[in-house]
């Protein structure tokens, strides 16, 4: 699936870890995915009109610092493991039913941090997940609130739930699918990493933005549930193979943005065709 130039833009951003980005160097890599100019120069106007992105001098651009706050929330999936810890069969829970729903705008932010986080829900206003993670409550409770839940959400932990209810808590997430998923997944970026050296630059850049952004999206949302619930193994694999894939990635990018660097503006670049 083609990408937008608004998603493309703002991954471009998101990967240059704090530097700015040129709008012909928006241009060029944009051109790759087919996106014409004219219309990379107006979503830069429009995430600025957003407050997405800001000016960082003539023809620059970079995150404002709320866009760039989520940004490194989600480029932390590098350390998604490492988030992980022993389960004792505790949950934690978030109470949504006091807050208000007319607001779309908030009711999407909520929606996103719950589901960023792995919460489900288990009865009328009340998302859970298991208290499988580093820091616990207080850790989770500071994440949620930065993704957008609302201060007034009670995010708090539940132990004890009857044989019944913990029972439809653990079902609440699509295990196999979530496992049929990393299988596939690993195999699809495996097999990608066995031919990528014989790949041109531009297609090998184009395929690596494609391939992986859809696996870290993956990763992003990934439920991080505990080794009772999942085939941890499945999933150590899974992103195995996105880090691999991650640092060949980005050594593509960094050699092409290079190459886009050179090239004077006014020459024109056969990145464009």
């Amino acid at each position: 699936m083609k990408p937008t130039p608004k998603r493309l833009i703002l991954n471009l951003l998101s990967a240059a870890a704090g530097e700015p980005l040129s709008a012909r160097s928006a241009v060029e890599a944009c051109a790759l995915f087919g996106v014409k100019e004219n219309s990379v120069r107006v979503t830069l106007a429009r995430l600025s009109s957003e407050g997405l992105i800001e000016a960082r001098g003539r023809g620059l651009y970079g995150l404002t610092p709320e866009a760039a706050s989520l940004a490194a929330d989600i480029n932390d999936w590098r350390r998604a493991e490492q988030r992980l810890c022993d389960w004792q069969g505790g949950w934690v829970a978030v109470y949504c039913g006091a807050l208000g729903r007319s607001d779309r705008a908030v009711l999407r932010q909520r929606e996103r941090a719950l589901e960023m986080n792995g919460f489900r829900e288990l009865e009328k206003g009340i998302s859970v997940r298991p208290d499988n993670l580093a820091g616990g409550v207080p850790a989770l409770r500071k994440r949620l609130h930065a993704l957008g839940l609302e201060p007034e959400a009670m995010v708090c932990r539940l132990d004890e739930l009857d044989d019944s209810r913990a029972q439809q808590a653990r079902q609440l997430w699509p295990v196999a699918r979530l496992e049929k998923q990393y299988r596939a997944m690993t195999e699809r970026l495996e097999q990608w990493l066995a031919r990528s050296g014989d790949l041109e630059p531009e297609v090998a850049a184009r395929e690596s933005f494609l391939i992986g952004d859809a696996a870290i999206r993956q990763l992003v949302f990934d439920p991080l549930l505990p080794d009772a619930m999942i085939d941890h193994a499945a999933r150590h694999a899974f992103i195995e193979s996105l880090l691999r894939f991650d640092a060949a990635g980005h050594r593509i990018w960094a050699a092409l943005y290079q190459a886009m660097v050179q090239v004077p503006a006014e020459a024109g670049s056969t990145l464009r065709h």
